[in-house]
């Protein structure tokens, strides 16, 4: 029996090797196509702030691939700007801002300030959106951990003012606002807010922030609130899911939390938890930025 169980053996092993030979012979052309334009990329999922069809910062999220922090942000530098080889990876309906050909001569970090050191290149930038490049700089990379201001350099010299003119503070941060509308007529009483509109495009749904400064007496929490309640007017396709009916009950700032209260109507008329989620997220961006604190918490 154990014979006949070698010769079985034997049979089956030299039959599959020479199936196995005949297969290296003559592969399948369809599996090697297959295998040739098939790319997985692997990384993390990371903010990052581009240009809408529209013009507006919009915040969607890229893949890093860098561990190392001044190598991420080199990467994250490479998907702003213009031609460089990360753009591939970005949805048509963003564009990167950064001039083509801008180079990072260096990077530093110290005491959570990112020093910038670019080439002259980074001043070709079209007069209109000389503004929104350092706003979508600004806002990418203090959206880091390890970043919370940032100090832009031109071939060692200290980006001061833009090419029109337009001067800048020494240490950039969220303070500068995104896509800012301007409305007061007096300068006392001003308040700044800034909120995040959910935006839909190709089926591809992203976050467009809206920083405002008016004459406004109601707290910061409340403005922001009414804001995410109300249709946006700079537009269409801005949108937000919170209920009108929505009522904020409560809610306490601590040094780097809020904590919010709001009555059953936060959720209502929200079929699905992704909808629920875009809502919290919503608010959470929005108060993050105007406070400039880490954590949103709702309670019940």
């Amino acid at each position: 029996m154990i014979k006949n169980f070698a010769k079985r053996k034997f049979v089956v092993t030299s039959f599959a090797f020479f199936i196995f030979f005949i297969t290296m012979l003559f592969p399948s052309p369809k599996t090697e196509q297959a295998s040739t334009s098939t790319t997985y990329i692997n990384g993390t999922p990371t903010p990052v702030f581009l240009l809408n069809n529209a013009n507006f910062v919009a915040r969607t999220e890229v893949i890093t691939k860098q561990n190392n922090i001044l190598n991420k942000i080199q990467e994250l530098i490479s998907y702003l700007t213009i031609g460089s080889q990360e753009n591939i990876y970005i949805p048509n309906i963003f564009s990167p801002i950064i001039p083509k050909d801008t180079k990072v001569i260096s990077l530093d970090i110290q005491d959570k300030l990112l020093k910038i050191n670019f080439s002259k290149d980074f001043l070709n930038i079209p007069e209109k959106y000389e503004e929104k490049v350092i706003e979508c700089l600004v806002y990418t990379l203090t959206d880091l951990e390890e970043v919370d201001e940032v100090l832009i350099l031109i071939e060692g010299e200290i980006l001061e003012k833009l090419p029109s003119g337009h001067k800048l503070p020494h240490i950039l941060n969220r303070q500068i606002g995104v896509n800012t509308v301007y409305n007061f007529n007096k300068i006392s009483n001003v308040q700044k807010t800034t909120t995040y509109y959910l935006a839909k495009e190709n089926d591809i749904t992203y976050y467009v922030p809206v920083t405002l400064l008016e004459n406004n007496s109601k707290d910061k929490v409340e403005i922001v609130i009414e804001r995410l309640k109300s249709n946006p007017h700079l537009q269409t396709n801005l949108m937000s899911y919170l209920n009108a009916s929505t009522e904020l009950n409560s809610y306490e700032l601590l040094a780097e939390e809020i904590k919010l209260s709001f009555n059953d109507a936060l959720y209502e008329g929200l079929n699905t938890e992704e909808m629920k989620e875009q809502v919290e997220y919503s608010i959470t961006l929005s108060l993050k930025d105007t406070f400039d604190i880490k954590t949103v918490t709702f309670v019940n």
